[in-house]
């Protein structure tokens, strides 16, 4: 819809975003960039313990339960599709943090 960011795509059943992860950063930080969602997360690509911690980042950002994302294009990439199981007006809702950081960063 518009006003959404561009990585957030409404679903029937959420949402779903796109996100560039960077595994074993040297601090965990999400910020918004010409578009793009870029999760910074300290944890080692390994094991799916980079899944994890991106997830964890974007259910206390977002504050909505751990049990409600999952990673469904991705797993092994840093470039990743998750779905937000919600409802998606309210989801989108949440994301004025992105676009106070696209602003920021132009």
């Amino acid at each position: 819809m518009a006003g959404d960011p561009a990585f957030l795509r409404r679903t029937g059943t959420g949402v779903t975003i796109e996100v560039r992860a960077q595994p074993r950063a040297r601090r965990t930080a999400l910020a918004c960039s010409g578009g793009v969602l870029k999760a910074q997360v300290t944890a080692p690509a390994e094991d799916g313990r980079a899944n994890a911690a991106v997830i964890e980042l974007l259910a206390a950002t977002w504050r909505v339960p751990k049990s409600a994302f999952s990673v469904t294009r991705g797993a092994t990439s840093r470039d990743k599709v998750i779905s937000i199981a919600g409802e998606p007006a309210l989801l989108a809702a949440k994301t004025d943090w992105a676009r106070e950081s696209a602003g920021r960063d132009g």
